[in-house]
């Protein structure tokens, strides 16, 4: 990606924004996607693009299949940029202004049931460092509620175990405390005291990080996609993801009377509009509940 505004708002989103790597990232390769249809329609330069260039690309997404959360979120990237450049001087007005983002469907997260959870975890961990890796990340995941990246991210130095929490670095570098305790801490100890120090010995400089690969470095997001995907296998789920285990952790949270602000604070929700698809989660479990108990709920 060439263009230099471009590059400026990227530089804009690291430096003044504090965006994580991985956001730039996913903003670079949907501000490439545009420039891109720019070259192709002839726009000489983006300040140039008009509204219903604007809308030309949205169609351009929608012809190439493309779910309606994916163009919504190009064209939220979109909006962002011409704000930017409107409120650096190069340009008067954003040609986005007036577009509206398109309709997504609500979709209610998956989540796995206390059962299923249970009898993911109720297994022996084999005597493995390996395995013991492994169970640790799937208790703080689904005890914890972390992201992948923030699972990822973990260092030695964020763990204040004896006090019964750690510090994770979230979305945007935002810092919060995440509490710990129950079968999460006792699988995290185990990893620590018996699998992390057989693991490091492969690596002649310890960098810190919490979960380490085989050769004693940190571990990386695909590791664990594909640790939690294997878990999934072993109860009969396909293509179990992390997030999965994170949306389980809320909703079950929410079930067990926890309140939505404390756990929008767990989760490490900037708004608590975000949090509040879990209410929706539990109504729903609570109506499957009522159709399943009711003698008179059942269709005849």
């Amino acid at each position: 990606m060439k263009n230099e505004l471009a590059q400026e708002y990227l530089s804009y989103l690291r430096v003044e924004r504090g965006s994580t790597p991985l956001t730039v990232q996913a903003y670079q390769r949907d501000l490439a996607d545009y420039l891109t249809f720019c070259e192709e329609a002839g726009i000489a330069c983006v300040e140039q693009a008009t509204r219903e260039d604007i809308v030309d690309f949205e169609n351009a997404l929608f012809s190439r299949e493309l779910a309606p959360s994916t163009v919504d979120r190009k064209i939220s990237v979109l909006k962002g940029f011409y704000r930017f450049l409107v409120r650096e001087g190069y340009i008067t007005s954003s040609p986005c202004a007036l577009i509206k983002l398109p309709k997504t469907p609500e979709k209610l997260p998956d989540v796995l049931s206390i059962d299923q959870i249970t009898q993911m975890l109720s297994d022996p961990v084999e005597p493995t460092p390996a395995a013991k890796r492994d169970r640790a990340i799937l208790e703080i995941l689904y005890g914890c509620g972390l992201r992948v990246s923030e699972c990822v991210g973990l260092n030695l130095s964020n763990l204040v175990l004896e006090e019964g929490y750690f510090r994770v670095v979230g979305k945007g570098s935002k810092e919060r405390f995440v509490p710990i305790s129950g079968a999460a801490l006792s699988a995290l100890v185990t990893y620590l005291n018996e699998a992390r120090p057989e693991l490091v010995r492969t690596q002649a400089k310890d960098e810190g990080a919490v979960f380490l690969n085989a050769r004693g470095g940190r571990l990386t997001r695909q590791s664990i996609h594909t640790i939690v995907a294997s878990a999934g296998l072993l109860i009969g789920i396909k293509n179990l993801h992390p997030h999965t285990l994170r949306h389980s952790f809320a909703t079950h949270l929410l079930e067990g009377g926890a309140d939505l602000r404390v756990i929008q604070e767990l989760l490490g929700h900037a708004d608590i509009s975000t949090t509040q698809i879990y209410t929706h989660v539990n109504r729903a479990h609570v109506r499957e509940e009522y159709q399943r108990a009711h003698p008179r709920a059942k269709c005849k």
